[in-house]
């Protein structure tokens, strides 16, 4: 029966060790899985040369990956613009001011909202949020557009990511125990004043792992954000413009491209690109994560 037992928890500890080594494993096999598919374009060009360059010409042989990485950051920014000032007071809310019941009831509904196909929310997009740029929004500022530009994805992007948002940031404002706000409480401190120097104080390392997740997400968002950004290869110099994000360009072409190697090779290179942006977006945010929690 022992030696049962010890080969039970032998067994059970070797199965939990090899997932753990495949989930660090992972990351670097996709990495490198992804250079070697990108090698032939980059063995012609330069990384930096084809990072700056705004030619996007694959006939000609010009690989110009700046429009979409500039398109993806712009998009990325204003969704968070958008989301987190929202989610943060929403989060605050639910935990601190609302009845219990009404978090009972938000939670199911948070639920649903995250798991809606991105599509859905792309034709909401294109149904609701194009019209109100290209008929209200865009004209207000003196400009003439269709409705699909960088300000119709964010917003779309944005309303996508409030439920993975707020999910997070609630069970993070949740943590923070009882006896810390009655303290504050007790030392003549309003309920704000609670809220802001106790709650938001404490739970801001988790906030911003909360919004940095989202930045990921936001950053690799592909169907809904490609059916209302209008996919023009341009550097939009203002969010009332069109623009064409890494993802939406890998998503249109891989494909059909398939059989030319170049092509094939700079899709997997944006794909690439797409993947060490996000990388970085992730190990900034835990470095700041790290930061804060020692100077707590």
């Amino acid at each position: 029966m022992l030696i049962s037992r010890k080969l039970k928890d032998k067994i059970n500890h070797k199965w939990m060790l090899l997932s753990l080594m495949v989930v660090i494993v992972l990351p670097f096999v996709l990495g490198i899985g992804l250079y070697l598919k990108s090698e032939m374009l980059l063995d012609k060009y330069s990384l930096w040369q084809l990072i700056t360059s705004t030619e996007w010409k694959p006939w000609s042989g010009k690989f110009g990956f700046l429009p979409y990485i500039v398109s993806s950051l712009w998009v990325t920014l204003f969704a968070l613009i958008i989301a987190v000032p929202g989610c943060i007071l929403i989060a605050i809310y639910l935990t601190e001011y609302a009845k219990p019941w009404v978090l009972k009831i938000m939670h199911p509904i948070i639920d649903i909202l995250s798991g809606i196909p991105s599509v859905i929310y792309g034709v909401w997009g294109i149904l609701v949020i194009v019209p109100l740029i290209s008929n209200y929004i865009a004209p207000f500022f003196g400009i003439q557009t269709s409705g699909y530009t960088i300000l119709t994805g964010a917003i779309v992007l944005a309303v996508m990511i409030i439920p993975f948002m707020l999910n997070i940031l609630i069970d993070i404002l949740q943590t923070t125990p009882a006896e810390l706000k009655e303290a504050s409480l007790s030392l003549g401190a309003t309920r704000w004043e609670t809220i802001k120097f106790v709650v938001v104080r404490r739970a801001f390392p988790g906030i911003v792992s909360a919004i940095a997740l989202g930045l990921s997400r936001a950053f690799g968002e592909t169907i809904a954000v490609l059916m209302v950004v209008g996919n023009v290869a341009i550097i939009p110099k203002n969010p009332l413009q069109p623009g064409y994000p890494l993802p939406a360009l890998i998503a249109n072409n891989y494909g059909e491209m398939m059989s030319i190697p170049m092509y094939d090779s700079a899709l997997m290179l944006a794909a690439l690109i797409l993947f060490i942006v996000v990388l970085i977006f992730n190990l900034i945010a835990r470095l700041t994560i790290v930061k804060l929690e020692k100077s707590r």
